[in-house]
């Protein structure tokens, strides 16, 4: 549902959320930028980020980034996947380099998968984050057993 902002850049158009859809506002920034910048060597102002609203998706694995928000955050992609969707269909897409993502002021670096005209926000980023899909509410939450830092499990 991409749409065009006056100078024809395409934008994410939210749409109404379906029964149980969750729908979140993230930060994505360009990770490499992110990192150069706190080495010092990129100005923090060309350090390329964006504000979206992305559709928490527990039956996704990976991120999705549309392509344009993938060209508007200057991010590689530096091979490429296949990826089966829902419906069973199976296409190759590109991959990006790590991307910084805040949800719900907890951070996580992700490589996404580019493809569709949607922010997907998928079960390892959640997982990363520990944070709760409550889809009564249609929100998340963090994990009632650490709810002031995300823990990970590790085995």
């Amino acid at each position: 549902m991409a749409g065009m902002t006056a100078a024809s850049t395409p934008v994410a158009q939210p749409r109404e959320p379906a029964v149980g859809e969750v729908k979140v506002e993230v930060t994505l920034t360009n990770a490499f930028e992110d990192s150069q910048a706190r080495r010092g060597q990129l100005g923090r102002g060309s350090v390329r980020s964006d504000r979206v609203t992305a559709l928490v998706d527990t039956g996704a694995v990976n991120c999705i980034l549309p392509p344009f928000l993938a060209d508007r955050l200057g991010l590689q992609r530096p091979f490429r996947q296949v990826a089966e969707c829902a419906d069973g269909r199976r296409e190759e897409v590109d991959v990006t380099e790590p991307v910084l993502i805040e949800i719900e002021g907890r951070k996580v670096y992700e490589e996404c998968l580019v493809l569709g005209d949607e922010v997907l926000i998928g079960q390892t980023a959640l997982g990363k984050t520990d944070l709760h899909v409550d889809c009564r509410e249609r929100r998340l939450l963090p994990n009632p057993e650490h709810p002031h830092q995300p823990v990970v499990k590790v085995k």
